[in-house]
């Protein structure tokens, strides 16, 4: 079990070398917890893009990168440095309350933020190069069954975590032992794709959106998607992994949070601000270029949501052997 204490002094090391925090804090901002390239990157461009072109914030969203520890560097920075700055919004989805629910961001717990609204869903995707040896979720499998050290996985969040978790649920369903899947985490979905593309891992953990430009180019390949049904489009012919035989679902939801200490009346107004987002047209086609589908869940309805996502991901990270 990988355990990450986070603290006020290492938070001040890594930003000096690794992120940039804007000095006019009436700048709105959006931090993304992982690298560029990544889901949570792609969905602070994509609504910082929306919220200034509809004219919902002032001027445009500066969007800062802080990866590390699977988001737990970007919360400890949230929570120690930030906790009273109006104009901060934090990309989030189940890699975050996952580690919550490990314990893994020290002292930190899912009442050190507020939770502002999940604006929009995507299926998780495991993906192979075009020319892998794979065609089906079948195909992998068998050969990963046959020899558990075989193949090697990459993922844009920490061990653990949401990538992680994807890969060791299925190899559960096929009688892999988890502590023999090889993961390595990247700081985000794009190094974690490239690292796949350059040969340097067999098979890429993560979400439908982050792949598209790459399966628009031929050059990789799902072998299955996570979500409850089939997609749409032009991944309709992509069976779910239930179709293939393994039990796994993994949605994830893409929001976020403000710091702790944020007004209740700048609370309502980012939940107000998101709401008039999710219902606009424009946001309804970034949406669709993004493979997002609807889902939509705001204040304190998502708070509640948060506290039942920790409490249900603390039982299976139990079940699954990552924590006693």
């Amino acid at each position: 079990m990988l355990s990450l204490r986070l603290t006020g002094t290492l938070l001040v090391s890594i930003c000096a070398v690794g992120c940039t925090v804007p000095s006019d804090r009436s700048v709105t901002e959006c931090i993304a917890p992982a690298a560029p390239g990544g889901g949570w990157d792609l969905t602070c461009r994509s609504v910082g893009r929306v919220l200034s072109e509809m004219g919902l914030v002032n001027g445009t969203v500066q969007v800062t990168n802080i990866p590390g520890a699977g988001g737990g560097i970007a919360l400890a920075h949230t929570v120690t440095q930030r906790g009273r700055d109006a104009n901060l919004l934090v990309a989030a989805s189940p890699s975050i309350t996952l580690g919550l629910s490990q314990k893994r961001f020290g002292t930190l717990t899912e009442r050190s933020v507020r939770w502002v609204a999940a604006i929009g869903s995507e299926a998780g995707a495991l993906v192979v190069r075009s020319d892998a040896p794979w065609e089906t979720l079948t195909d992998l499998m068998e050969h990963w069954q046959d020899d558990p050290g075989a193949i090697t996985v990459s993922g844009g969040s920490a061990v653990a975590s949401q990538d992680h978790m994807k890969v060791l649920l299925v190899a559960r369903e096929a009688g892999i032992p988890p502590r023999a899947v090889r993961y390595i985490p990247f700081d985000g979905g794009g190094e974690a794709l490239t690292a796949m593309l350059g040969g340097f891992v067999d098979l890429f953990s993560g979400e439908v959106s982050e792949i598209t430009g790459h399966l628009e180019a031929g050059a990789v390949r799902v072998i299955a998607v996570l979500s409850p049904e089939r997609l749409g489009g032009d991944l309709g012919h992509i069976p779910t992994a239930r179709e293939s035989g393994y039990d796994v679902e993994w949605v994830t939801w893409r929001g976020f949070y403000a710091p702790a200490e944020t007004a209740d009346t700048t609370y309502e107004r980012w939940v107000d601000t998101l709401t008039r987002l999710e219902s606009s047209q424009e946001w309804a086609a970034v949406r669709t270029t993004n493979r997002l589908e609807p889902f939509f869940i705001a204040g304190e309805d998502f708070t509640r949501f948060i506290n039942r996502q920790v409490v249900e991901f603390q039982s299976i990270s139990r079940e699954i052997g990552l924590i006693p």
